[in-house]
C-alpha cells in the first residue's frame, strides 16, 4: 500500500469515490485524524450499506433506520471487521466525516483533518485484523503529513463531546498508542 502523491489516493486497496467532499484550501494544513465508528443498520456488520451510503448509492427504502440520517456523509477511508480498507476521498480532498467539531481551538476539523471509519459500534470489541489495517494505515499517513502526532490522533467523540461517542468504549486507546510508538510514531 502506498500513496499516490498525485492523486491522493492509495495503492492496492479498493477505491469507491464519494459525491461528499470538498477541495481542501491548503494539503499542508493535514494535521489531524479522526477515529469513528460505524454500522449500518446499527450494530449489524458485513452489509453493504456502509460503502454505499459513502458513495452516494444508499437506497433509503432499504431499511426503516436510513430514513432517520443524514446520508450525505463520507470518510477518507473505512476498515472493515475482516480488515479489507475501502478509500472513499482523496487525502487532499475534505471528506465529510466530522461535522461540527473542534479540536485545540480550532474549529471544523474536515479542513485540517483527515477521517477513519472501522466497521463496529460502541458495544463490542474491534478485530483484532482492523487493529493491525488501522496502525499501517496511520503509520503510511503520517509519513506523508508529520503534522499528524500521536497527540493528534483522535476520537469523533474528541472532536464534538456530547454529540458523538466514537469510536466508543471497546475501542483499545492504549494498543494503538503502545504500537504507535513501536513504529516510531511520537
Amino acid at each position: 500500500m502506498k500513496l499516490d502523491n498525485q492523486t491522493g489516493w492509495l495503492t492496492e486497496i479498493r477505491h469507491f469515490p464519494s459525491p461528499y467532499f470538498n477541495k481542501r484550501s491548503n494539503n499542508k494544513d493535514i494535521n489531524l485524524l479522526v477515529i469513528h465508528n460505524i454500522s449500518l443498520p446499527p450494530n449489524e456488520f458485513g452489509t453493504p450499506y456502509i460503502e454505499q451510503m459513502f458513495a452516494g448509492q444508499l437506497d433509503k427504502t432499504t431499511h426503516p433506520y436510513f430514513a432517520q440520517i443524514n446520508t450525505e456523509v463520507s470518510a477518507h477511508f473505512l476498515i472493515n471487521r475482516a480488515g479489507k480498507i475501502v478509500q472513499f476521498v482523496s487525502v487532499y480532498d475534505k471528506a465529510w466525516h466530522a461535522g461540527k467539531s473542534s479540536f485545540a481551538g480550532r474549529d471544523h476539523c474536515n479542513d485540517y483533518s483527515l477521517g477513519i471509519e472501522l466497521e463496529g459500534s460502541n458495544f463490542v470489541p474491534f478485530e483484532t485484523i482492523q487493529y493491525k489495517k488501522l496502525v499501517a494505515l496511520i503509520v503510511l499517513l503520517t509519513q506523508h503529513f508529520p503534522a499528524i502526532t500521536l497527540e493528534r490522533i483522535v476520537g469523533h467523540e474528541t472532536i464534538a463531546p456530547g454529540r458523538k461517542t466514537d469510536p466508543g468504549p471497546y475501542f483499545d486507546w492504549q494498543l494503538l498508542r503502545a504500537t504507535l510508538r513501536q513504529h516510531g510514531l511520537k
